[in-house]
């Protein structure tokens, strides 16, 4: 669940709001700087006087997509005016930007009147690529839309209107296969008569089902011909039929589509409609009706609503950045039904080809198979962007409205590419996290940090926590923090019902260590020490310390009582880097001091094992200042020996070294200069030479990268363990315990 307090705090950081202008080029000097303004910029600028379409290679218009609205159909809060409608708009710029690398500028106007608002947003036509409208009441945000659909001369797209319709007909193109039907033949019923329900109508028309078979209702009941309260964005769908109620309509009916309101369909409707009955049920946060109870209903029933929580989930993210994205790439004119169609039938067919195992470790390894229950690609699919991106682009090209063709192989490749993994990574672990959702013991359970951490934990379903501390303290220091504990269980080391069985144990681990009873006693008062002897004996499946302690303090209680796993010489760390374009795993940045020739060789492949758990293959380079024996020295021969020994350790793992960090990265400069090299690619898996040389290259990733940093994680412990650094955020222990969870699975 988000708070408010939480969701005030994130908005309204050091920099406030969620987005901001990002310069793309070299700006240091002052020759970069004559390049950037004058005289620098004359040169494309007279360029684009010639050929106004040099604007798409020399400026930012090729990527940069306009949101506009007036605020005046924000979802769950209606007409809220352009003000209070701009973190939502902010909120889809991250998304298109996080999803399909497109840049937006939010715009917000004070405006009504559609003709008024169509003639700002043409005005501002030169300094956009396109243009999303969102969020702007029927009907005047269809006249909006019709307006600068028919006036500008690059794509306009209306998220409300197609967003979810694009989607759902993607759904129901496989449904229909499923259930041996022909659209020609379906009677359709569409519950909504809405944005977007109109959205549904169209594209339903264009899809093939005939204008007699394509019922649309309202909360007045049918749309028909004798009303006289019908705009005329709902008039060409007002049919003469004499069901009028939707009861009637859905008697016998293939299809029920729509976006309405909560409980506006009963278990009786459903089971009147004819054999294989279809059902989407896209109203927010409520469907039409619960899923739980439409599945019940009668055992043929295909159905899909438009919550994540369920299967065949309709949601407007599967489609909107993806059409604007290639719409972009070819610089079309405009988006076509046909476009919106070709995005349908890019995800229709990825549904039915096999799934990538990175999307079904995130679901628990649960199986996917086109058929009932997956009718749609899930949100995580890496593969979306390139194929639906491409098939818009195709489609542009096609029809005649792209100014710009593209190979579509290569253009599918450029976009794997463009995009990366390390966008998505953190989403996926969550999901897998979420499947085994462990108990997490945070030692120090009154500590601020701590106390976020928990309620994060238990509103992303990642973990069931426990917090070590005196009750009262703890429960002050949430009350104080405005945070709800729920049901966490607090528990007080000294009054725990466990604590004599605890000292008795770590007497027994430690007691030929030089700890005598008494001294076992004092240690389980201390939370670090509880919390590892929890693990330790089954009461908790992971262990969160080092939040107010020494780092080295708290590996020192980690090694004592969970210690090494079984044929592990040494325990070590490994961070995750998450980039743009890349994620690469660090090792070992926070453990072994100076680690010899076998340490080092051990670290690879345990970091090599890390990396292949969180779904990477993993490429590992040995790091070092020489290249291949360029230099011959005792640091350049110890990276050398070991890439050898962890080589013929795991022979079928890419293992090389010692590089540096330029060539580990460089897949093409390597190849060129040391052809020999087993290491194919860029390399994932970085192992550095020693604990200062791994620490300082962290320290200056994060303090000076454009990266998250994710960790440390610790590697080769019995049982899971995670120990933080002093200063980390609650989302830095969320996502260190998130790794640790799916790397313990």
């Amino acid at each position: 669940m988000i708070r408010e307090e939480d969701a005030l705090a994130y908005h309204a950081s050091d920099r406030p709001g969620k987005v901001e202008l990002r310069v793309t080029t070299p700006c240091l000097t002052p020759r970069d700087l004559r390049l950037a303004y004058l005289p620098g910029a004359t040169f494309p600028a007279a360029k684009i006087v010639a050929d106004p379409e040099c604007a798409f290679r020399y400026t930012a218009k090729a990527n940069l997509v306009a949101i506009v609205t007036n605020g005046s159909a924000v979802p769950g809060l209606g007409d809220v005016g352009p003000a209070a409608a701009k973190p939502i708009q902010e909120g889809m710029a991250v998304l298109f930007k996080r999803l399909a690398d497109l840049d937006v500028f939010d715009l917000e106007l004070a405006e009504t009147d559609p003709a008024a608002f169509a003639a700002t947003v043409r005005r501002l036509e030169p300094t956009f690529g396109a243009v999303n409208v969102k969020d702007v009441r029927a009907p005047e945000g269809l006249e909006l839309y019709d307006r600068l659909s028919e006036t500008l001369d690059i794509p306009v797209f209306h998220d409300n209107l197609y967003g979810s319709a694009v989607v759902a007909m993607a759904a129901l193109t496989n449904a229909l296969e499923l259930v041996d039907k022909k659209v020609g033949d379906v009677k359709v019923v569409v519950c909504g008569a809405g944005t977007v329900g109109i959205g549904c109508a169209r594209l339903l028309t264009h899809l093939g089902v005939p204008g007699e078979n394509l019922l649309v209702y309202d909360r007045q009941g049918l749309l028909h011909s004798g009303r006289t309260d019908l705009h005329g964005y709902q008039r060409p769908f007002a049919r003469p039929s004499r069901e009028r109620t939707l009861a009637e309509g859905l008697r016998g009916a293939d299809v029920r589509l729509g976006a309405s309101a909560a409980d506006v369909v009963s278990v009786e409707m459903i089971r009147s409609m004819g054999r294989w009955p279809i059902v989407f049920a896209l109203a927010t946060p409520r469907p039409e009706i619960d899923w739980e109870q439409a599945r019940a209903s009668r055992r043929d029933v295909v159905l899909a609503t438009a919550l994540d929580q369920h299967p065949n989930a309709v949601l407007d993210l599967l489609s909107v950045p993806y059409i604007l994205r290639g719409a972009l790439d070819v610089q079309a004119r405009r988006i076509t039904p046909g476009m919106l169609l070709a995005a349908a039938k890019a995800l229709a067919d990825l549904a039915k080809e096999e799934v990538p195992p990175e999307v079904e470790r995130a679901y628990e390894n649960e199986r996917f198979a086109f058929g009932p229950d997956y009718l749609l690609p899930k949100a995580i699919d890496p593969r979306i962007l390139p194929r639906e991106a491409a098939a818009v682009a195709r489609q542009a090209v096609e029809e005649g409205v792209a100014r710009r063709p593209v190979d579509n192989r290569a253009y599918e490749e450029a976009l794997s590419v463009r995009m990366g993994t390390g966008r998505e990574i953190v989403r996926g672990l969550m999901l897998q996290a979420r499947q085994k959702r462990p108990r997490v013991v945070l030692a120090e359970g009154a500590n601020e940090t701590a106390l976020r951490a928990c309620r994060i934990l238990v509103d992303e379903g990642i973990a069931r926590p426990v917090l070590l501390g005196v009750e009262m303290e703890v429960r002050e220091a949430a009350e104080r923090l405005r945070l709800d504990l729920g049901d966490v269980p607090v528990i007080d080391p000294a009054r725990s019902p466990r604590y004599a069985a605890y000292v008795d144990e770590f007497f027994r681990l430690r007691r030929r260590r030089g700890v005598i009873r008494a001294t076992a006693e004092e240690r389980l008062l201390q939370r670090d020490t509880f919390a590892a002897m929890m693990v330790h004996s089954g009461d908790a499946e992971l262990f969160v310390g080092g939040l107010t302690a020494h780092y080295a303090d708290s590996l020192r209680t980690t090694l004592e009582v969970v210690g090494p796993a079984s044929g592990v010489r040494r325990i070590s760390s490994h961070y995750l880097a998450l980039l743009s374009k890349r994620v690469v795993l660090l090792a070992d940045c926070a453990v072994n001091i100076d680690p010899s020739v076998d340490d080092l060789a051990e670290i690879a492949l345990l970091a090599a094992k890390s990396a292949r758990s969180l779904g990477l293959e993993p490429r590992v380079a040995l790091l070092s200042f020489s290249n291949f024996g360029s230099v011959d020295h005792p640091f350049t021969r110890k990276m050398r020996e070991a890439a050898a020994i962890a080589r013929e350790r795991a022979p079928s793992i890419p293992i090389d070294g010692e590089m540096q960090l330029t060539m580990a990265l460089d897949a093409g400069l390597r190849k060129t200069y040391f052809p020999f090299s087993e290491l194919a690619g860029e390399a994932n898996v970085l192992v550095f030479p020693d604990l200062q040389s791994g620490h300082l290259a962290l320290n200056i990733l994060e303090q000076f990268g454009d990266a998250t940093v994710v960790g440390p994680v610790l590697m080769g412990t019995r049982l899971p363990v995670v120990l933080m650094q002093y200063g980390v955020t609650a989302e830095q222990v969320v996502h260190a315990v998130t790794v640790a969870v799916v790397e313990s699975a």
